[in-house]
């Protein structure tokens, strides 16, 4: 029971995280770096703002990690992240050596612990414990509500040009 009331604990600062994102306009996605129960670093998506297709929230929270820790190897850290690792993720979380991986909602598109493929399963030099699902709503819900806003913010706009050019 304490290991899920540690996980509902972190995965509420990583959301918190994830809404920092979205009110700057970046997809709402939140990290957070865990080790010996404190918090050692945290990322947010920055994709958009710093136009660098790398700075998802958990590479954000791991490169912070190493330079906090003032080491690359994070192998007592978990890490929790709304959202379930994508390729380029989960091989960062391998190559730091990051003890366990929390995550909240499932990524149907790109997620690698078991929506796509499961990278659990392949023999890699460094193995790790997994657990998705993790106020999967919450999260999920951070998400939906980010892109049907930004839907209403297009369908608006697209109005808008409409009726300017209805003007001239």
């Amino acid at each position: 029971m304490k290991n899920m009331e540690n996980d509902l604990y972190y995965m509420k600062q990583a959301i918190s995280r994830a809404k920092a994102a979205a009110k700057v306009g970046e997809v709402p996605i939140g990290a957070v770096l865990v080790k010996d129960g404190k918090v050692i670093s945290s990322g947010r998506n920055m994709r958009e703002g710093k136009k660098n297709a790398l700075l998802h929230a958990e590479l954000v929270a791991i490169d912070r990690g190493c330079k906090a820790l003032g080491a690359w190897r994070l192998e007592d850290c978990t890490l929790y992240v709304t959202m379930e690792p994508c390729p380029m993720c989960a091989g960062a979380i391998i190559n730091s050596r990051i003890k366990r991986v929390v995550f909240g909602c499932y990524d149907k598109k790109a997620g690698v612990y078991g929506s796509v493929m499961d990278l659990q399963e392949y023999p890699f030099n460094h193995y790790y414990d997994v657990e998705g699902g993790v106020m999967e709503a919450e999260c999920a819900k951070l998400l939906s509500d980010f892109f049907a806003a930004l839907r209403l913010k297009k369908q608006a706009e697209k109005a808008a040009k409409k009726s300017e050019m209805n003007l001239l």
